[in-house]
């Protein structure tokens, strides 16, 4: 009974496999250029050789053997025509994340049986660099695509980026959430002492949980790619004949032609270090130097944060009553209207719009909260 659920399970995979070869195949028909066409004839081959090994695992447990891999079906061909190579390309690279997650639960159900086990949990780790070879040749879906590449190769918009958006968005954080508080507590009370509490209590709770967000986002985003280096690392190590193969591929992708990224990968490999670095960016698409230090990240937001925050309450330190909201309500649009502006500087948008488009946020949140605090004053 083990047995024939193992087998069932191999088949199912090799089905996949066989299905994915011949897609790759038509997708090579479909290029016009030699050097993207090569490298789905090559995806076929390793889709290929998948099937192949499943299949004499089935042979290996008593199993009947498959029937041997047919050309593309017509279906194939029509869906191909019909959906054109871009739209292939990105259900192909979806079908690759399904065999992924197909392989992992058939490794996880199939422990009893060890080289079944072993077989998947190899040919997971294989289509996942399918997948990363399959979304560097996807192309951009828009220009702003491009663009964003662009930027991402200049420097300062990575180093400043990160701390002058920390900080933005800290303000913006820290002044809609302590106005609203400010504005439902007076709403409610009315009383200069209870809404400053409040307020200032509010300035600092939002302003230690910003800084203790973007502390451990930054660090979170340093483990994962510390994580994801320590798995290519390995993957190095098992398979360096795979991983080279597989930079050369994606140095074809750069405009290499094979023989120059053949020749190029060689050298890189013979350097450990900078063999792993040269993956981790191309395959993974991961940088150490994008990475924003978690304590400047933090620090910025704090701060940032305990400054929009305290904005709304400064009037309740001289006054009370509605002469205080109504200061409040007036400082408060005027910071709103400062921070969205200060937005364009990172979103690229008009700055007026943006500003605008703060206050409006602002002015109706407050309005919401003190209507709120009123009615559970009235009731």
């Amino acid at each position: 009974m083990a047995e024939s659920r193992v087998i069932s399970a191999l088949r199912a995979a090799y089905d996949r496999e066989a299905e994915a070869a011949q897609c790759y195949r038509l997708l090579a028909e479909q290029q016009k250029e030699e050097r993207r066409a090569h490298i789905f004839i090559r995806l076929a081959e390793a889709e290929e050789d998948h099937a192949r090994r499943f299949s004499e695992r089935i042979v290996a447990l008593g199993g009947a053997p498959p029937p041997p891999i047919g050309p593309a079906t017509a279906a194939q061909r029509m869906m191909t025509r019909t959906l054109g190579a871009d739209a292939m390309l990105r259900r192909m690279e979806a079908e690759e994340e399904k065999n992924m997650a197909q392989f992992a639960r058939h490794a996880a159900a199939l422990a009893e049986d060890a080289e079944s086990h072993t077989l998947f949990n190899t040919i997971e780790e294989e289509e996942k660099h399918h997948a990363a070879l399959l979304h560097g040749l996807k192309p951009p879906v828009e220009p702003k695509t491009r663009l964003e590449a662009l930027l991402k190769a200049e420097k300062w918009h990575v180093n400043t980026g990160s701390w002058i958006g920390d900080s933005i968005y800290g303000i913006n954080d820290g002044l809609g959430a302590v106005f609203g508080i400010v504005s439902g507590m007076a709403g409610y009370a009315g009383g200069r002492h209870v809404v400053l509490v409040a307020g200032m209590f509010g300035m600092l709770a939002s302003a230690l949980s910003m800084g203790s967000s973007a502390y451990m986002a930054g660090k979170s985003e340093r483990e994962v790619y510390e994580a994801e280096l320590m798995r290519e690392k390995a993957e190095i190590v098992d398979s360096p004949e795979h991983e080279k193969e597989e930079l050369g591929l994606l140095l074809q992708l750069k405009g290499l032609d094979e023989a120059d990224a053949t020749a190029m990968a060689e050298r890189i490999a013979q350097q450990p270090d900078q063999f792993l670095k040269t993956m981790a960016q191309e395959e993974l698409g991961l940088s150490e130097r994008h990475f924003p230090n978690p304590w400047i990240s933090a620090v910025s937001a704090l701060v940032s944060t305990a400054i929009g925050g305290t904005i709304p309450v400064l009037p309740f330190m001289f006054t009370h009553g509605m002469p205080a909201l109504v200061a409040a309500a007036i400082v408060g649009m005027a910071a709103h209207f400062v921070v969205g502006a200060a937005k364009s500087v990172v979103t690229a948008r008009s700055w007026v719009w943006s500003g605008l488009e703060m206050t409006l946020i602002g002015f109706i949140s407050g309005g919401i909260t003190y209507g709120i605090g009123a009615l559970a004053h009235a009731a």
